[in-house]
């Protein structure tokens, strides 16, 4: 039977059996499968990942390599290196915002060396967290897309559907995981420095610039490079210094993000929708569905709370550390420019973070960025330096969105604090306060048990303790 005399069904089912047994694919089909360009270096790669995949999809496992390998491929295809110019102007940047910061906070500095690193290695440092927060949408993806192929073939490929079941979820998988590192790929390609991002995506202490990119801010923004390069390198290192005192603020961060990402399910409705309509010899509608997230259903009440946590979590990092570079930095001619520049190039974001909220349903913007500065500022110029890092000491101590909205009252409690009063009581001290009482009276009251005790001890004295 010729090609175009096949019907869908066979068309799928041959598929299915060239899977199975390890027979060839078309490299192009899959290379639009997964959204790479059709270029010879990027098919040999693709066919090296599915041959792997493949090779090991017995467990139904999703290949996390697919996503180290194509980001890579778009990390390092400019070719360009970093010059010891560049580094050696870099490192000088570092070195003297190093020794302004000690002068904007109280926060210590951090025992590692600064580095200039190139976009392959960001991405090498950083990809596990990405995979940390992409994984509960690959897993979802990768069973829904299973459900939805066995529930849209005829009774008589059940069977075969059902032996094929974990290699489906394991090409479902690594292909969300090869959209993973387009996403990541690109954001290296416009990332300047590791806090760039918008969550902790480097180890705790840790500070980088890229020059590759950092050589591209300063276009068109007419400002010299040694200034905007003292700023960048003043906001990376109050960054470290923040994470590295507060050793658990990464982890309440990631918590934020993993209370989101439980919610998120994938519409199996409108995948077996695109499934009943897939063409296994175009399956750009996967792709597609995948890079504008189409699969993923509307944030639930409990995604849009954690969702408001998160952004005023970041929100608060990144008004700390904009309100520190700012007094780090206040020497800088052009700061107030630079700073501008940078919060709304923050604000904006890119084609990058657009997809990547696409991919996981979680756009990594401080919408209050703005609110939680000036509430940093009124804090120091209340209290100082050292009362206002203090409050990143514990988590319960950090301000919340309420101070965020009305800074006065946390200013109010501040300096209360500083005269030595003590703070006026809340509603939860009350209500504690009401606890502890209740449970105070109830060990006041005399035991029904105790009034049954012998007053002595009636053991035999040989079984009496001494």
């Amino acid at each position: 039977m010729a090609d175009d005399d096949r019907t869908p069904e066979e068309e799928f089912q041959e598929l299915m059996r060239r899977l199975m047994s390890g027979g060839s694919l078309d490299p192009e089909q899959l290379a639009r499968m997964a959204g790479m360009p059709v270029d010879p270096a990027a098919l040999g790669q693709m066919m090296q990942q599915f041959q792997g995949m493949f090779a090991g999809a017995q467990d139904g496992a999703i290949s996390w390599d697919a996503t180290r390998r194509q980001a890579l491929h778009i990390a390092n295809q400019d070719g360009r290196i970093v010059t010891d110019g560049q580094k050696t102007d870099l490192d000088q940047a570092f070195a003297l915002a190093g020794l302004w910061l000690g002068e904007a906070t109280t926060l210590s500095a951090t025992a590692e060396v600064p580095r200039v690193v190139t976009r392959g290695q960001w991405v090498e440092e950083t990809l596990p967290v990405w995979q940390e927060i992409a994984e509960p949408v690959a897993t979802s993806i990768a069973d829904a897309l299973t459900e939805a192929l066995r529930t849209q073939v005829p009774e008589e490929m059940q069977e075969l559907v059902q032996n094929a079941g974990r290699l489906m979820r394991g090409v479902g998988g690594t292909l969300f995981a090869t959209q993973l590192g387009q996403v990541v790929g690109k954001l290296s390609l416009e990332v300047v420095s590791g806090a760039d991002a918008g969550v902790p995506v480097l180890a705790a202490g840790a500070a980088v610039i890229l020059p590759q990119n950092f050589a591209e801010l300063g276009a068109g923004l007419e400002i010299p490079d040694d200034q905007l390069a003292l700023y960048i390198a003043a906001r990376e290192l109050a960054s470290a210094r923040l994470f590295r005192h507060a050793k658990w603020l990464r982890l309440h961060i990631m918590s934020q993000i993993a209370d989101y990402a439980r919610g998120i399910h994938v519409d199996v409705e409108a995948l077996e929708d695109m499934a009943s309509r897939l063409d296994p010899s175009d399956p750009e509608e996967l792709r597609r569905a995948l890079e504008s997230g189409a699969l993923l259903p509307a944030q639930s009440d409990a995604q849009r709370v954690a969702l408001e946590r998160l952004e005023n979590l970041l929100a608060l990092v990144e008004g700390w550390i904009d309100v520190v570079t700012a007094d780090a930095t206040s020497r800088v001619p052009h700061l107030d420019r630079i700073a501008e520049a940078i919060r709304r190039r923050r604000a904006e974001g890119g084609p990058a973070e657009d997809a990547l909220g696409a991919l996981v349903g979680l756009r990594l913007r401080p919408r209050r960025l703005r609110e939680a500065a000036a509430m940093w500022r009124a804090v120091t110029d209340a209290v100082g330096i050292a009362a206002r890092d203090s409050l990143w000491d514990y988590p319960d101590l950090i301000p919340d969105a309420s101070d965020i909205d009305d800074p006065a009252a946390l200013v109010a409690r501040l300096e209360a604090t500083a005269r030595g009063e003590e703070p006026a009581a809340d509603e939860v001290d009350d209500a504690l306060a009401r606890l502890l009482a209740e449970e105070a009276g109830r060990s006041d009251e005399p035991s029904s048990d105790h009034d049954e005790r012998p007053d002595h001890d009636e053991r035999p004295e040989g079984d009496r303790p001494v």
